[in-house]
């Protein structure tokens, strides 16, 4: 009896991943964006936490267990703030800014530093105050004591970054370890010089920035 032969795997895990996560982006754009945008914004919850815990450990402070209020308020923010917010934003973008415009590179940077930015991290503190349960005067008080310093963190960290993200990644992608990072985001780039998408990648760039980024937010919270 002819022993039947198996498919010959040509391809690594993470493009089959990347494949499939971008067929996905291509039929539910902004359902795809936002769960994304929720895992991570949880894992960067559980990622502060984590670190928060180790530094604890080692000042022989006693370390409680994970807080899994916090990922599930970051997961809804994520699900239902940072993803479609971020798709409509880049598109948005898009339309106002395309790349004819002259200087449209500066201008981009500038409407997302000066303007998106800002208004961004204001709707953060107030949705997770109404997540938390608090009251108005808390929110001020987080505000007054967190959200400027929040703000030029922001500036420092996200600048760089959103730059290449605005006018070098393919706007499919904008709406992990290092190494998938890495593998990640060069099969994006090669997949977008062979046309594969053109839209929707801003936010999954993002998104993977994010991860660390919402790990010092949570860290501002408390």
């Amino acid at each position: 009896m002819p022993v039947q032969s198996l498919p010959i795997r040509d391809s690594a895990f993470h493009v089959r991943l990347l494949h499939q996560y971008l067929i996905l982006l291509k039929k539910y754009p902004i359902l795809t964006k936002s769960v994304t945008s929720g895992i991570l914004s949880a894992m960067g919850n559980l990622l502060s936490q984590a670190l928060e815990a180790k530094r604890k450990a080692k000042e022989g402070i006693p370390v409680k267990e994970i807080d899994i209020s916090g990922p599930a308020r970051f997961a809804i923010y994520g699900l239902l703030i940072t993803g479609p917010v971020s798709h409509y934003f880049y598109q948005l973008m898009e339309v106002l800014m395309p790349t004819t415009v002259p200087y449209c590179m500066v201008k981009r940077l500038l409407l997302d530093r000066l303007i998106f930015a800002p208004a961004f991290l204001l709707l953060f503190f107030f949705v997770m105050n109404i997540l938390e349960g608090k009251r108005w005067a808390d929110f001020q008080s987080k505000v007054n004591s967190s959200y400027w310093p929040a703000l030029k963190m922001n500036w420092k960290v996200w600048t760089p970054f959103q730059f290449i993200n605005i006018n070098y990644v393919a706007v499919e992608v904008s709406s992990s370890p290092w190494l998938f990072f890495y593998a990640f985001i060069w099969n994006v780039v090669v997949l977008c010089y062979q046309s594969v998408l053109c839209f929707q990648f801003r936010v999954l760039f993002a998104n993977m920035v994010a991860l660390f980024w919402y790990a010092y937010l949570a860290s501002v919270r408390k």
